[in-house]
């Protein structure tokens, strides 16, 4: 089991839930608008957000940001160790940086005992296309074993500073060698893990590449916190980190649409109708499991694990309950009925 890290009453390892986490795409500076987006993913479920760092006016707009912003945040910083030194002043709860990488060892030295002191975590954050010259000297490419290293790299550098509050991620486009490493380091260190795919890309396939390469390390248990990286609005992120949990069982977020994907027997609009279930039942909370089934020959039967549920038939739907079917509705109404039944009995 995985080191506790803390942020606030924010526990990140040791067996606490697994943390979801994003990060805004606001020109941090940028203070009202920066924090309206922060609410709107606080909203939808975020838990910890990072925002760039990268000038001294971003790091300064910290203070105001961290006075409304509802959950803690990440400041993620490359190369210059002046404007950690002053995102911690200014009150961050996390750091995001790679010691290696803000100069000398004063330098790394400074920013450790800074963070000690206010009792700051810091994210080692390996990218695999950003490795260090000297770890891709020795590897010559992108390999999970370069990977690894150059994070043991920077845990050194801090270690070596007394400082162990430490967060590290390894990170890659390449699902596979994005899951060696994760599963190479799980082995030789007990530091909480930030499991993400770098630049997965557009909704579509950065939602498939995040559950492929975070749900295959979740489900081998290695993991602490998540972050779904989209080119899309961060919201969506987390969308998709709820239902990635969901899935594997590890976080009970509200409804879980089961539907089959139909056949020749299949006589009404099922795909139009299980999208507006989905949709109908997207915000509601109670935890439960809605199956939408194609035909009534087998769906009651092979649904019987769901809450409740509806199978086709010609012009009507029948709905069901643990398999038990309850009535039988015209096609027009199953959507009406089927939330009527729902409310009702939960």
């Amino acid at each position: 089991m995985s080191k506790i890290v803390k942020m606030g009453d924010l526990k990140i390892g040791g067996g606490n839930s697994i943390v979801i986490q994003s990060m805004t795409n606001t020109n941090t500076s940028d203070e009202d608008n920066t924090i309206n987006q922060i609410k709107k993913l606080a909203d939808a479920g975020c838990e910890l957000v990072r925002i760039t760092i990268n000038t001294t006016e971003a790091a300064e707009a910290i203070k105001k940001i961290k006075k409304q912003s509802p959950i803690p945040l990440v400041a993620d910083i490359h190369f210059d160790y002046k404007l950690a030194l002053l995102a911690i002043k200014n009150g961050i709860d996390k750091l995001r940086l790679n010691p290696g990488n803000i100069g000398s060892d004063d330098k790394v030295r400074e920013v450790a005992r800074a963070a000690k002191d206010m009792g700051i975590p810091i994210r080692i954050g390996v990218n695999g296309g950003s490795l260090e010259k000297h770890i891709l000297e020795k590897y010559k490419k992108i390999t999970s074993d370069a990977m690894v290293d150059s994070a043991i790299y920077h845990v050194n550098l801090l270690e070596k500073n007394k400082f162990e509050d430490i967060v590290i991620s390894l990170k890659s486009s390449n699902i596979k060698i994005m899951i060696e490493a994760y599963r190479k380091i799980s082995k030789i260190v007990d530091y909480p893990l930030h499991l993400g795919v770098t630049e997965a890309g557009t909704y579509f396939q950065g939602s498939i590449k995040s559950a492929i390469g975070i749900g295959s390390l979740l489900a081998d248990g290695i993991g602490d916190t998540i972050r779904v990286s989209l080119t899309e609005d961060p919201v969506e992120e987390i969308k998709v980190a709820k239902e990635i949990l969901k899935v594997l069982g590890l976080r009970a977020n509200g409804v879980e649409i089961v539907s089959c994907p139909t056949c020749g027997r299949t006589e009404i609009d099922l795909i139009n109708l299980a999208k507006k279930v989905e949709k109908e039942f997207e915000d509601y909370k109670v935890n439960i499991k809605i199956a939408v089934m194609g035909c009534v020959v087998n769906g009651p039967g092979e649904a019987r694990e769901a809450d409740y549920g509806v199978a086709g038939g010609k012009g009507v739907g029948i709905l069901f309950k643990k398999g038990q079917i309850i009535k039988k509705v015209k096609e027009n109404d199953i959507l009406l009925e089927l939330k009527k039944m729902v409310l009702e009995e939960s």
